[in-house]
């Protein structure tokens, strides 16, 4: 299996290689467009402010070559906004790949949102043997609402879509590499999809 971290400078990379690397899969960093293209699978990561690692994708033409790959894709965190359409942050536009708009945490909270929360409403394979109410590990300011492509919620100030998929396009909110068991799970599901 070729799997391959999109490397466009807005990433916690290490920890996710040491993630796949625990279950035995070692991961290439790549920002060439081909070597992303010939993967079987992709992880978009994202650690950062959204305009500025937007910027990045763009500069690299990255932002072209990812919503137009085929194999399964997935974005984690910042990686999962910046596929939506646009993010509030930096008044930034995404990838368009799912249809939904990314907006802030209102004041009326802790912000940013740290530490574990649950995930329910499981509705992909993605899940396959994850258990409702399941501890998942979330640092975020922003996030995605309740849409069509749902396949995950979690609740924050209001319940809010903690993972989101469209066609062999996947994102989640949190981050499975830091999620213990219930992380490396999702992980070895993304794996075999």
């Amino acid at each position: 299996m070729k799997l391959v971290i999109v490397n466009y400078g807005a990433g916690n990379i290490q920890s996710i290689k040491f993630a796949f690397k625990r279950l035995g899969v070692e991961a290439v960093l790549s920002d060439k467009a081909e070597e992303i293209m010939a993967a079987d699978r992709v992880i978009f990561p994202g650690v950062g402010e959204a305009s500025s690692a937007m910027n990045k994708l763009k500069a690299s033409g990255l932002d072209k070559i990812i919503p137009e790959l085929k194999q399964p894709v997935l974005g984690i965190c910042l990686g999962m906004q910046l596929m939506c359409n646009t993010s509030e942050e930096g008044n930034t536009s995404g990838l368009g790949i799912f249809d939904t708009d990314v907006v802030r945490f209102t004041n009326r909270v802790k912000v940013p949102q740290i530490g574990w929360n649950q995930i329910t409403n499981l509705k992909s394979a993605l899940f396959k043997d994850v258990i409702e109410k399941d501890h998942i590990y979330l640092v975020h300011s922003y996030y995605a609402p309740i849409c069509e492509e749902t396949i995950a919620v979690t609740e924050y100030e209001m319940a809010y879509s903690s993972a989101l998929q469209k066609d062999n396009f996947y994102g989640v909110q949190f981050h499975p590499e830091k999620s213990s068991k219930v992380g490396a799970r999702i992980l070895k599901n993304y794996l075999a999809l």
